[in-house]
């Protein structure tokens, strides 16, 4: 194993990037120690089983796309806050789709508390729609909104999902400007529901 100079950091490192190549749920430790050409028992001394190595891809993709997204959104509020955040999103999502696909494994709340860089999301995240001038429990639901716009765009787009001719960057951009609209003008609580 010494010879294979391996670490925890270089096994979850080659399992996302075996990830984005063949898929997030085709790795397995056997196909990583393939990888490495050593037995699938050397990667026990690095890792648990498939279930922590999965984690630390989610834990380690997690902290890529919070990294991108900061960078893009670093300095700007509202609408522009917003159009950088989707669009760092959307890229990496497109980029990276096998680390991407391990961003939505559910994790553990503990590690979630544990994990600067998701600790790093909820805060980069709620201070972008603070701007909006949301607080609690609607912060919580425009996290959700985001999020499942986000997503549902990405997934579809990845797996060819869009079939009209129009640009699918086009419908993007449009999705993100509703995005603020609705940010914009949140419903409150003390309005009537249809």
């Amino acid at each position: 194993m010494a010879r294979a100079g391996l670490t925890v950091d270089r096994v979850v490192e080659a399992a996302a990037d075996l990830a984005d190549e063949i898929g997030f749920e085709k790795v397995t430790l056997s196909a990583l120690a393939r990888h490495f050409g050593v037995k699938d028992a050397s990667l026990y001394s690095h890792v648990k089983n498939l279930q922590d190595l999965r984690t630390r891809v989610a834990l380690l993709a997690g902290g890529e796309m919070i990294d991108r997204i900061a960078e893009a959104v670093a300095g700007r509020a509202g609408r522009d806050a917003l159009a950088a955040f989707a669009g760092a999103y959307r890229e990496y999502a497109l980029d990276h789709p096998g680390r991407y696909a391990a961003t939505q494994l559910p994790v553990d709340q503990v590690l979630v508390t544990d994990s600067p860089a998701l600790r790093r999301t909820a805060e980069i995240t709620y201070g972008m729609l603070r701007a909006y001038g949301l607080d609690e429990p609607d912060l919580t639901d425009a996290v959700r909104l985001l999020r499942s716009t986000f997503h549902g765009y990405c997934a579809l787009e990845a797996g060819g999902g869009f079939g009209a001719a129009r640009d699918v960057g086009l419908s993007w951009d449009k999705a993100v400007e509703a995005l603020h609209v609705a940010l914009t003008h949140w419903p409150g609580d003390d309005r009537e529901r249809a």
